[in-house]
């Protein structure tokens, strides 16, 4: 039998992601969700993954609801043991719940599903060379996470604004800024984003693409 699992970067379960894979998914698979970050408390995340200067980094969300940036590197090599475990547990085909990029993730037999390798492509043949305007959560990823668009027939305009609050732009600025810009479709590049950040972007009149709802579906095709 399928059974799924899902890792996201920080603490599982994820409340605000799980209800958009269960709108698409069969209410008789099997899940098993995990995090990274499950177990860890503030202080030992702050001791074991805490950003450098300079480093690739993410962004993600706490059981408590707050949010956290953490070392890409670090997050990385600890999703690596996780999706050994999740393995272990009989998970099949496991979904990250993260759309930032990782070097080196890999499963034994379960299929591993990222999202950093299928939404370039996707979102590619979506858009057909339109003017793309991307909506990272951090500034500092503007760079590091730019090199996985490479895809698009058009460099893609971006801006930040975090899904999960914070003294930055709020989602309708940032959307209204790519517009002002020219971007003619507009993608929420995170996890974390979720319908009600679509509305706010939508504000700027423009299509949205909502990343975990487009790989909700497409996972939903193949679990």
């Amino acid at each position: 039998m399928s059974k799924l699992g899902t890792l996201t970067i920080g603490q599982a379960p994820r409340a605000d992601i799980t209800p958009i894979l269960d709108a698409v998914l069969d209410a008789n698979l099997p899940r098993r969700h995990a995090g990274v970050l499950d177990g860890f408390s503030r202080s030992e995340i702050e001791r074991d993954f805490a950003a450098e200067p300079s480093r690739p980094v993410l962004i993600t969300k706490l059981l408590d609801g707050s949010a956290v940036v953490i070392d890409r590197a670090r997050t990385e090599k600890a999703a690596q043991r996780k999706l050994a475990m999740l393995e272990d547990e009989g998970c099949s085909t496991i979904l990250m719940l993260c759309t930032g990029h990782f070097e080196s993730l890999n499963t034994e037999k379960a299929r591993l599903v990222e999202p950093d390798r299928i939404l370039p492509p996707a979102v590619a043949a979506l858009t057909q060379g339109a003017q793309l305007g991307i909506i990272v959560p951090l500034a500092e990823q503007i760079s590091s996470e730019a090199g996985k668009w490479a895809p698009l027939g058009r460099a893609p305009f971006f801006a930040a604004a975090s899904p999960y609050g914070g003294d930055g732009a709020s989602v309708t600025e940032a959307a209204r800024g790519l517009s002002g810009r020219g971007a003619e479709i507009l993608l929420m590049d995170c996890m974390g984003f979720v319908e009600r950040h679509r509305r706010e972007a939508a504000e700027a009149g423009l299509p949205v693409i909502l990343s975990n709802s487009l790989i909700a579906k497409l996972v939903s095709e193949i679990v």
